[in-house]
């Protein structure tokens, strides 16, 4: 049973950064693409960042490109999701997901069979 458990949320001024991490546990870490969503409120879950299993292939949304940096450690089954330059448009809940025998760049929720429980992050103008 995959488990997937993200931290590092909280509440940040515009212009600060934070670092996600998303500890994954279960299976074979590197049988999976990992991903981080975000979900904002009245607004629908969307795409930010994905890695491929290897960490060498990374995709972004328009809107986090240049911005933030999503890498993984697969020594230690865990990915992460750098966060520079918040802004308040960035406030949501942030997901990891991660998903195996999917196609980059991996930017859809169809990609992922399991996801974590979400993590806050809250950028104050």
């Amino acid at each position: 049973q995959v488990r997937l458990v993200e931290s590092g949320g909280g509440m940040v001024q515009a212009g600060d950064s934070l670092q996600l991490a998303c500890v994954f546990s279960g299976r074979t870490f590197t049988n999976y693409a990992l991903g981080w969503f975000r979900q904002a409120p009245g607004k629908e879950r969307e795409f930010v960042a994905s890695v491929n299993w290897r960490g060498e292939n990374t995709y972004y949304s328009d809107s986090v490109k240049g911005r933030f940096t999503i890498s993984r450690d697969n020594a230690k089954d865990t990915a992460y999701l750098q966060m520079n330059n918040l802004k308040p448009e960035d406030t949501a809940v942030y997901y990891c997901a991660a998903g195996a025998w999917n196609s980059a760049p991996y930017n859809k929720e169809s990609d992922y069979n399991h996801w974590g429980q979400g993590t806050q992050v809250t950028v104050a103008s």
